[in-house]
């Protein structure tokens, strides 16, 4: 029997699922308790600290990314197209995704099967930065709802909220970012195929 003996990059060596883009494979990073922002190290693969939460804006669901996307020129590109804004290129990360769960997970770094519902167009700094919401497969609540119209407003607009506020520090200048629109389900498909297009471009 073959082993594995090294850990598979979260990034490049996670599928993105046989589904996709209806169910994705999704590396989650930050739970709501943590009270330090981790992030993956690109070249590593493993998590590490970014910075602590200073303040007592917590991410209102599980928040990584999507395994094998990657946020470059198509993802720009359509972002471009759908806001009519100037969009100079995405933001070089993976695909960010928020999966929203009724049971509480208690630590990151972890592998879980998402179903994509829609998402945030949000542009920073003049590059896309889309942020794919989703529901963990399977979930009791949340599970059955396929496109964001099914999720509360007031779900959303917490969702929002956090990434209008999130990179603001009392004291110090607003960063700027755009929340040009929240779409459905079928448009974040799209994105979803973009990036990974994206990706196939940047990594063969």
């Amino acid at each position: 029997m073959q082993r594995n003996f090294y850990k598979a990059h979260p990034w490049h060596g996670i599928q993105i699922g046989k589904d996709m883009p209806k169910v994705v494979n999704s590396f989650i990073e930050i739970v709501s308790t943590d009270t330090v922002k981790y992030e993956i190290d690109k070249e590593t693969g493993y998590l590490k600290i970014d910075r602590p939460q200073k303040f007592s804006n917590i991410v209102p669901a599980l928040y990584g990314f999507v395994p094998q996307t990657y946020c470059g020129e198509l993802t720009a590109d359509l972002a471009r197209s759908a806001s009519g804004k100037e969009i100079e290129k995405g933001d070089g990360d993976p695909l960010d995704i928020l999966v929203l769960s009724e049971r509480a997970i208690t630590h990151g770094d972890i592998i879980c099967e998402a179903i994509p519902i829609g998402g945030i167009r949000m542009i920073d700094k003049g590059e896309a930065d889309d942020k794919i919401i989703a529901v963990l497969k399977d979930d009791s609540m949340y599970g059955k709802w396929k496109d964001i119209k099914d999720c509360p407003k007031s779900i959303i607009d917490r969702l929002v909220h956090y990434f209008l506020t999130y990179k603001n520090i009392p004291g110090e200048e607003k960063v700027a970012v755009d929340i040009d629109d929240v779409y459905g389900s079928e448009v974040a498909h799209q994105v979803i195929l973009k990036s990974r297009e994206d990706y196939r471009n940047m990594f063969g």
